[in-house]
């Protein structure tokens, strides 16, 4: 990238990689996970920032995910180190089953286009439904960072469900929202609902990579999307393996947040 993303009059250019998942299957799903980030750093003009979407290294194999996991993010890191300092770009690293001591945790990490990491964020809220607090242990952090001068913030598939998570991220500055995922079939109106809330309540870019197909005994709708802080569908993915791609001007944050101030508005003294 020629510019600084402090610079926001300039467009950021977006690439969620919407793929997949073989459910268990670990050297499948990094082989193609290799192939789509070549595919998404070939496109003209080339991506500022490349998306991956939830537990892309094993999918929802449960029964079997200690086996799975990759400890200590090792292999995952060196794989996305070395691409990010190779092609320039930042990858949203999706979120991977990790092996950490005893545990497994459902991790996101952030790479710069130098190859460093520099955030990392673990899913909060776990989804009883697919019996994940049976088998991975819940992050207590949430997922704020700086994207190289850009205030911006990561939650986790079920994380959208709970809008205290997204207003703290947003209080503290957010001005985009990344959410890989793993939202299956038949909560597509659910899964459209939600995102759309979270951008309009908190006047911010949100940026959701989903899979797409059947995976574990689960199908996976896709339609990854690109909102913006008007609640507006800026991009949105098929049921489809796809690379969406699309522009934002993040400086469209500030104009929202003038025109209808709701921070300032706010009442934290009643309701907090």
């Amino acid at each position: 990238m020629e510019r600084e993303w402090s610079d926001m009059s300039s467009p950021l250019r977006l690439a969620l990689v919407q793929m997949n998942i073989e459910a268990g299957n670990t050297e499948s799903n990094y082989a193609k996970m290799r192939a789509k980030l070549e595919d998404a750093a070939s496109l003209e003009p080339k991506p500022d920032i490349v998306v991956l979407p939830e537990m892309w290294n094993t999918g929802y194999a449960l029964t079997e995910i200690r086996e799975l996991a990759d400890p200590n993010a090792s292999r995952t890191k060196a794989i996305l180190s070395e691409f990010c300092r190779a092609h320039e770009i930042v990858v949203i690293a999706g979120s991977i089953a990790e092996l950490r001591g005893d545990s497994v945790t459902n991790t996101l990490y952030i790479f710069d286009r130098t190859g460093a990491e520099v955030a990392e964020y673990s899913k909060i809220h776990l989804f009883q439904l697919m019996n994940e607090h049976l088998h991975l242990k819940a992050g207590d952090t949430p997922g704020a960072f700086d994207l190289e001068g850009v205030p911006a913030a990561a939650m986790i598939c079920y994380d959208i469900r709970f809008p205290e998570l997204a207003r703290k991220l947003a209080l503290s500055g957010a001005k985009i929202l990344f959410v890989p995922a793993e939202w299956p079939h038949p909560r597509l109106h659910h899964w459209r609902t939600l995102l759309q809330a979270r951008a309009i309540e908190n006047q911010m870019f949100v940026v959701s990579c989903n899979t797409v197909g059947e995976s574990g005994g689960s199908n996976f709708f896709g339609h990854s999307m690109v909102i913006d802080p008007w609640g507006e569908v800026v991009a949105e993915a098929e049921e489809i393996e796809m690379i969406l791609v699309t522009e934002i001007n993040l400086d469209l944050v500030d104009e929202v947040r003038g025109r209808i101030p709701v921070f300032a508005d706010r009442r934290p003294n009643i309701y907090e």
